[in-house]
């Protein structure tokens, strides 16, 4: 079933043909953007040419089909490099994911939901969802509990008005109630577990990551499948992980980030 129409507008219709076109990760026809889209056709077929004409998207005309064009890989790139925690984190990341032999996600929020901006892939044994680029619940993720933890009371009200507490497994949380009930507990630990609450199989520690006014900026987390490793096994990683967040957040600092 289609979704219902944007209702910010032409620029607002555009850029959620844009979304939908980069949400399929893959170079998509006409058809299979018409079954996907609210808006009828002849509407389709004029954003698509709007956005193909302004190089946001382009169009191959052998195997008729769409896909991101080189002005918006342009505009990512300059805003991965100016809005992004990935250039100041990166070394780190590559230490860290070296030590601990794991997967590594490095993800900011937003708009309540949290936004894989970096992965460090350590080993071919195992795949999660989580993406560079991908945007995850932050209910029932590590990297999202993390960083809402951390989050003042009117920044932590709107995030979990964003919620939409959908339980992808049995171990996720249902409620806001739920969730809040173990935020005492992160903010103890200074970390926070995905104990299967996202994706059956694949659990995760997870740390704020915090510039030194104590704001928090994002988040990095160490996952792994639990046919690898346990939850304790995870707990050993806490003191390189915390060592990692605390080096992004003097950086991120000393650079000024944009929060």
């Amino acid at each position: 079933m289609n979704k219902p129409a944007n209702k910010d507008g032409t620029v607002g219709k555009a850029l959620e043909t844009l979304d939908l076109v980069a949400g399929l990760g893959r170079p998509a026809r006409f058809t299979e953007l018409l079954s996907l889209s609210p808006h009828p056709k002849a509407t389709l077929y004029r954003f698509l040419q709007t956005l193909t004409n302004q190089g946001m998207l382009t169009y191959d005309e052998d195997r008729q089909t769409y896909s991101l064009g080189l002005r918006l890989v342009r505009m990512a790139h300059a805003a991965w490099k100016s809005a992004s925690l990935a250039p100041v984190a990166e070394q780190i990341l590559d230490e860290l994911a070296q030590e601990v032999g794991e997967t590594i996600h490095l993800a900011q929020m937003e708009n309540g939901q949290v936004l894989f901006v970096d992965k460090r892939r350590a080993t071919a044994l195992f795949e999660t969802l989580a993406q560079t680029g991908r945007v995850a619940p932050a209910h029932c993720t590590g990297v999202g509990k993390a960083i809402l933890a951390f989050m003042t009371p009117e920044r932590l009200e709107r995030a979990l008005r964003q919620q939409a507490f959908v339980t992808f497994t049995p171990a996720s949380h249902a409620s806001r109630e739920s969730l809040l009930a173990e935020f005492d507990e992160i903010r103890s630990a200074g970390v926070a577990f995905d104990r299967e609450e996202h994706e059956e199989g694949i659990i995760s520690i997870a740390a704020p990551i915090l510039l030194q006014n104590g704001k928090v900026v994002g988040s990095v987390s160490i996952a792994t499948s639990t046919s690898r490793r346990s939850l304790s096994d995870l707990e050993t990683f806490k003191p390189a992980l915390l060592r990692a967040t605390q080096h992004i957040g003097e950086a991120a600092t000393v650079w000024q980030f944009p929060s």
